[in-house]
């Protein structure tokens, strides 16, 4: 067939494919957000969480998830609609054009097409990333700042927002261009090779992460000398846990959320600590807590989730390699002549979505597994009740939804509801 006809009549076959996909995924979670909302209508708290949490926590609960409920309604309708609409109104292949256009009016030819591929995703990622600021303010000046969890200033807000953009371009478009280079490069090989690339810059981001990037936005100190030093000293030895540094973090300076997590390669551990959280929970409480967190150490469950993302990584790569010079993907969205590599890994990953959904699900259901055999690793050093009453305090404080849906959080959740977390530790061996 003469390449002329398809290009004035280019089979849409495979855009057809993400638009009608795309809708249907975002129907069936419109239909489980739906479940999940009625439940925040309950007025009456279940037998199962009577003594766990008051009327008032209740109702205080219901009201955060109702209104963080209804604003997702229309967050997600917005991004479907936005995401689609990008795709139809054949978006993507006029930036290209038009990042190649201002390219050549300052001199650079045709071939430049590693630096087109940065000033198009400049072009592309800076609007949308300004579209989705109102929905941010939104969500934090109203809803967090209602339910009292916002402590940052309209100032902080934006200086954040200005430090984000900036450092995910100076890390970011490096690291893209090394990617369309090795693409371009090493061929039938170049899996390979990207898989090497992305494997050592995830360790390199680990270790200059806390030294570099996290004091932009936090302070962070070591814990003082102290009996919760002490006690998490105690626990890392007892269990024979590399810890090399023991931080806690200001996050009281932009929310009243809590966390604490655990971070660092080989024999360079490190603890964080949320000043929330320390404000928030007892000492025995928070050493029940890094229980579960060295639990996870302990087993391995770190190392097994960067293998499994690993071989993804390599397996996605190879797939792609295989189609990346598929003319009809390019033409279905519009580009007509061109077949840039960057434009095929957006094609690929839109084309791959499918595959992205099914592994998220199993990903959320082996996580959920994960905690609760982090919980049980926690119970057998002896701080099932102790760390029964951490999940409770922290799911008070943090206003956690605690009468989810059951296809909701199966589908969603990467972490057990509480309810089947408290049973699960409450249990005994035998049982």
């Amino acid at each position: 067939m003469d390449s002329s006809v398809l290009i004035m009549n280019p089979d849409r076959s495979f855009l057809i494919f993400a638009v009608v996909f795309s809708t249907l995924v975002y129907t069936f979670e419109l239909y489980l957000q739906i479940r999940q909302h009625s439940h925040f209508s309950i007025q009456k708290r279940k037998k199962s969480i009577e003594s766990i949490v008051t009327d008032e926590e209740f109702q205080k609960m219901q009201n955060y998830s109702r209104d963080k409920s209804r604003f997702a309604f229309f967050k997600n309708a917005f991004d479907h609609i936005q995401t689609v609409s990008v795709w139809l109104l054949f978006i993507l292949p006029f930036l290209w054009k038009f990042s190649g256009n201002r390219l050549r009016s300052f001199g650079y030819d045709e071939d430049s097409e590693i630096i087109q591929s940065l000033v198009f995703v400049l072009i592309l990622s800076i609007p949308l990333q300004f579209i989705q600021i109102p929905f941010d303010l939104y969500f934090t000046f109203i809803i967090e700042e209602k339910h009292g969890f916002n402590k940052q200033s309209l100032k902080l807000f934006f200086t954040d927002q200005i430090k984000g953009l900036f450092i995910s371009s100076i890390i970011g478009l490096p690291v893209l261009a090394i990617l369309l280079f090795i693409i371009k490069r090493f061929g039938e090989m170049f899996p390979i090779y990207v898989w090497g690339f992305l494997f050592v810059f995830k360790i390199v981001m680990v270790t200059i992460y806390p030294i570099f990037i996290q004091p932009c936005f936090n302070k962070t100190e070591q814990l003082p000398i102290g009996t919760l030093r002490t006690k998490i000293e105690d626990l890392a030895g007892k269990l024979e846990f590399p810890l090399s540094k023991l931080y806690s973090v200001d996050g009281s300076r932009r929310s009243a959320h809590s966390n604490a997590y655990i971070y660092g390669f080989f024999k360079n551990k490190r603890i964080v600590l949320f000043d929330t959280l320390i404000e928030q929970c007892t000492e025995e409480q928070i050493v029940a807590v890094l229980g579960h967190e060295l639990g996870h150490w302990k087993l391995n469950h770190v190392l097994k989730m960067l293998f499994f993302s690993e071989v993804q990584t390599i397996v996605m790569f190879s797939l792609f390699q295989k189609v990346m010079y598929t003319r009809e993907l390019y033409q279905s969205f519009g580009f007509d002549e061109e077949m840039p590599v960057l434009i095929g890994l957006v094609l690929f990953s839109i084309m791959y979505s499918p595959i992205t959904h099914v592994i998220s699900f199993i990903i959320n259901w082996y996580s959920r597994r994960n905690e609760f055999a982090a919980d049980d690793f926690s119970k057998s050093l002896g701080y099932a009740k102790v760390l029964k009453e951490a999940l409770i305090v922290m799911q008070k404080k943090n206003l956690g939804n605690i009468v989810p849906d059951s296809w909701y959080s199966t589908y969603h959740y990467s972490h057990p509801p509480i309810v089947e977390r408290l049973s699960a530790l409450s249990k005994t061996k035998s049982e």
